[in-house]
């Protein structure tokens, strides 16, 4: 049996990935695609627009009403009506979209009492199991070790610092007792800066076409461990965002993670 899918964004350049990827899957099946009002791609078939020729979905700007999933990737002014869409359709709802407002939040958690939701800064496999080490790790090495966040990411992203890198310093601050977001402490500049103890560096990157690198720095007096990664295109982020739908589906109402997904939650 497949799964319906609809991919909110489908012009952009996570949605031209998942509407080539999600074709190729035989497990899924695109019913839907959809785009902003003024876009040029409205109209065309989503498989032209991501390249791989015509597979009979047209572009449009209203989300349909019958699908098994929507997968969304696209910005933080459409989740509103995107959440609204799904749990009255009572369609699962895979989301992507970093940079939701308190509100925002609590709309998810109160639409996840009548939909599945699968809600993450980042889909990729890879970036979940480091979410999951990151905070393991600092709980392991201790207070005398010094954290730093680095991420890099192309000139276009808007949001800053990312919503993995906080999301690593969230995990990190819940393993060890720090206050979050009290603790991080965002780039430095003058010349008083001295390190305080227990708190996170975070510093943010944006140049060129970075996918997407991610990078936990502990530093002691004597050795340095760092954990990274690194993406290299874009089809890591949907290819996990594609096997979030296939696992929603049949599950019961709920917010779930990544972590859930990939069977990383500690019971």
């Amino acid at each position: 049996m497949k799964c319906d899918v609809i991919i909110n964004g489908a012009a952009g350049r996570m949605g031209k990935r998942l509407i080539a990827l999600a074709t190729e899957d035989e497990q899924l099946n695109v019913v839907g695609a959809t785009e902003r009002q003024g876009y040029p791609e409205v109209g065309k078939d989503a498989g032209t627009v991501g390249g791989i020729g015509q597979i009979g979905v047209e572009i449009c700007t209203q989300l349909p009403a019958t699908a098994d999933c929507v997968i969304d990737f696209s910005l933080p002014e459409a989740t509103d009506a995107v959440i609204d869409h799904c749990a009255a359709n009572k369609i699962a709802l895979v989301l992507a979209t970093t940079g939701l407002s308190e509100a925002q939040t609590e709309k998810l958690a109160d639409a996840s009492g009548k939909i599945a939701i699968v809600h993450a800064s980042n889909m990729s496999v890879g970036m979940n199991v480091l979410f999951s080490m990151a905070g393991k790790a600092a709980k392991m090495l201790g207070g005398e070790y010094d954290i730093e966040i680095t991420e890099a990411h192309h000139r276009f992203k808007k949001d800053s610092p990312s919503g993995s890198a906080l999301t690593l310093a969230r995990n990190i601050a819940c393993e060890t007792g720090r206050d979050f977001p009290g603790c991080l402490v965002h780039g430095r500049s003058g010349k008083d800066t001295l390190r305080q103890k227990g708190t996170i560096g975070m510093h943010a990157i944006r140049a060129g076409d970075i996918t997407g690198q991610h990078s936990v720095i502990f530093g002691a007096i004597g050795e340095t461990v760092t954990l990274s990664h690194n993406a290299h295109n874009r089809n890591t982020f949907a290819q996990g965002a594609l096997r979030a739908a296939k696992w929603l589906i049949g599950r019961k109402p709920g917010l779930y993670s990544m972590a859930d997904v990939l069977g990383l939650a500690e019971e």
